[in-house]
């Protein structure tokens, strides 16, 4: 079955031809422009018949989708290190509402808290649920090797910057990958105690619903990020160091 996002071209047989604007991969519902209508209709692709242009039917898949695209991005990233790009990076961290996390690549320089930013080097989830794509020209449902490949055409020269060892982060990820993958995620967004530290280990969580909590081995936090929270009290700033 063909994949669908904003600007894919659909077909209903009560209303013809139309043009998808928003997908919500966790409720299987669309909103299609028909024709010259200036309101969308809302859609459920498991009982309004909606088809491809081609008339090929859309079939909403009735297991749990991913709801974060981090799961895919680590994959992404594992690749690119056993191809030598051992320095690229990704962080993870909730949202403040803590319904969705945050991701972030970073290639070159190792730090965790001034990294540079590039454009459509970062998202979320909350983005990701109602157009299930990264932005650098991929597909709904690209596999790891074609993630690579969109962004290597997206930014080469960002991601020439990862080129270099990293030997030691290398190896941290692949051991978080080789337990995780493919159904949960790591979060640098830990709970802090009466002590103003972060717990021993990395928190873990499911990128699909459908998943029970994490009840894994403990895992590490990345080298170079060492967990004391620091308070300064005089300006009311928050700040980790590395």
């Amino acid at each position: 079955m063909k994949p669908i996002a904003p600007g894919t071209v659909v077909f209903h047989r009560y209303r013809g031809y139309g043009v998808v604007t928003a997908v919500n991969l966790l409720t299987g519902w669309v909103s299609v422009r028909f024709g010259n209508e200036k309101k969308c209709l809302d859609l459920n692709l498991s009982s309004d018949e909606v088809q491809h242009a081609d008339k090929e039917p859309i079939l909403f898949r009735r297991e749990a989708p991913d709801r974060m695209p981090h799961a895919k991005l680590m994959d992404m990233v594992r690749h690119l290190h056993q191809a030598g790009y051992q320095r690229l990076y990704l962080k993870s961290w909730p949202q403040p509402s803590g319904l969705h996390w945050r991701w972030h690549l970073f290639a070159g320089r190792r730090d965790w808290m001034h990294r540079p930013w590039r454009e459509g080097w970062y998202g979320s989830g909350s983005d990701y649920i109602f157009n299930p794509v990264m932005g650098w020209g991929d597909l709904p449902g690209a596999s790891a090797s074609e993630l690579v490949d969109a962004l290597a055409r997206f930014d080469p020269e960002g991601l020439a910057q990862a080129l270099g060892e990293d030997e030691e982060h290398a190896r941290w990820f692949d051991y978080v990958c080789q337990i995780l993958l493919p159904g949960y995620m790591y979060s640098m967004g830990g709970q802090l105690d009466e002590n103003n530290a972060f717990s021993e280990s990395i928190s873990v969580h499911p990128v699909r619903q459908s998943l029970p909590p994490y009840r894994g081995v403990s895992l590490p936090w990345p080298p170079g990020w060492k967990r004391q929270y620091h308070k300064k009290r005089s300006s009311r700033l928050h700040f980790f160091s590395v």
